[in-house]
């Protein structure tokens, strides 16, 4: 609040009211003209159930600030990649493009040439999609929030009526965030009725989407140029994302040309693998099955019941047993997974002969088969001698019942008829 005694004072001196208070303009935005873009404040977790931990979901924000009418979308990080995908939703989503775009003056929006220098300029990638969709880039003049008050409107909108509403939520892909941020943007711009009576919708179709510059012929699509050696495993690795190529070029330096959707790998000039790229958590495996040698498409099924019972097998046949009765003790199959991965592959991958031994003495014993009994079978067999023989059978007590018994002459077995009462 102004100090309205120290201005009057002020003006008994003789200044005027404009050199004491500084005056504001009224912005007039007409239909068409400007899209106005920044990155919402707040952030939304999402659930990694393979890391075992969640990463930030960040929500792009744009709105036309004739209308109001608001488009977001959330991305997994704040990169350029993601600042220009962005941009392409929002043109698809309002079906036209603005005369000019309005950023905040982000790294990802634009960089200064020298150290110090107030100048900026925008990006070359971020120029190059601009001028695809024939509009212009004007960032937002530094230390001027007025000249955004438009989208930090649109932000403050988000905050409360988009993350207010699925921050508490658990989200397990990206997918399905985006999904339902989509029903609450519709809700802000289809339900919500301003001063005016109207809504979003309504003023933007009527008045802003018929002025709108039609879309190109052509989606953007950022392209990127990679040279990348192909691991042991015939999968070439670029954003810590996994794409396979034919296991014979195992070994080779290789190009790849990424866009927001393709993965293309280039041997010299001919296509030797395309992929769809993948998003969102890093580590993720794309395999075409006619790049695996014909020894690996055995782990086609890989965590499934075969997969482990396949894999025993290469042990014995008390591996076997052991590995079905971890996984036939489970109401939910899929809970002995783990089980039997670390029996298989953290007792038995440096000594199979004494897993198999130790399957075979809980067999004999008849224990509980686990990872904990195993491996303290496991360390009491230090040589072969301690190594537990196979069970065998029990002789039949019936007269004739196997060759054996047939070859001993001397062994004379009494039948049922002996232990009658009545003899």
């Amino acid at each position: 609040m102004p100090d309205y005694r120290a201005i009057m004072a002020l003006l008994l001196q003789g200044r005027s009211y404009r050199q004491i208070v500084d005056l504001v303009a009224t912005l007039h935005h007409e239909p068409g003209m400007a899209m106005f873009v920044d990155w919402a404040g707040d952030t939304i977790p999402i659930a990694d159930a393979v890391a075992g931990k969640s990463v930030k979901a960040y929500l792009f924000v744009a709105v036309l600030p004739f209308s109001g009418y608001v488009f977001c979308q959330a991305f997994t990080d704040m990169r350029l990649e993601a600042w220009v995908n962005a941009h392409v939703g929002a043109f698809a989503f309002y079906q036209g493009i603005p005369q000019i775009v309005v950023p905040d003056n982000t790294l990802t929006a634009t960089h200064r040439k020298a150290k110090g220098d107030a100048a900026r300029f925008v990006n070359d990638r971020y120029r190059q999609m601009a001028e695809h969709y024939g509009t212009a880039i004007v960032p937002a003049r530094v230390r001027a929030p007025r000249d955004k008050a438009a989208v930090e409107s649109a932000v403050n909108t988000v905050n409360k009526r988009v993350i207010g509403y699925l921050a508490e939520d658990v989200w397990m892909t990206l997918a399905e965030l985006n999904e339902a941020i989509a029903e609450r943007v519709w809700e802000i711009n289809h339900e919500i009725r301003r001063a005016d009576g109207t809504t979003r919708f309504e003023r933007f179709t009527a008045e802003e989407a018929p002025v709108l510059s039609p879309l190109p012929e052509a989606v953007f699509e950022q392209v990127e140029w990679k040279e990348l050696k192909v691991g042991r495993n015939y999968h070439v690795t670029a954003d810590y994302q996994h794409y396979s190529v034919p296991y014979a070029l195992a070994g080779r330096l290789l190009r790849m040309r990424l866009t927001g959707t393709r993965v293309t790998v280039f041997d010299g000039q001919q296509v030797v693998a395309e992929h769809p790229r993948k998003m969102g958590r890093k580590g993720q495996y794309s395999t075409d099955p006619a790049h695996v040698p014909h020894q690996h498409r055995s782990v086609a099924g890989l965590w499934s019941r075969d997969w482990f019972i396949d894999r025993a097998r290469t042990f014995g046949p008390p591996t076997v047993l052991v590995i079905e009765q971890v996984l036939d003790r489970r109401e939910i199959e899929a809970q002995g997974y783990l089980d039997c991965q670390n029996i298989l592959e953290t007792l038995g991958k440096k000594n199979k002969q004494k897993l198999e031994a130790a399957c075979q003495e809980l067999v004999n014993m008849r224990g509980y088969p686990s990872y904990s009994t195993l491996k303290r079978l496991m360390a009491g067999i230090d040589s072969d001698t301690k190594r537990p023989a196979p069970v065998k059978a029990a002789a039949s007590n019936l007269l004739n019942s196997n060759a054996a018994t047939a070859e001993l002459p001397d062994i004379y077995v009494r039948g049922a008829d002996y232990y009658r009462e009545e003899r």
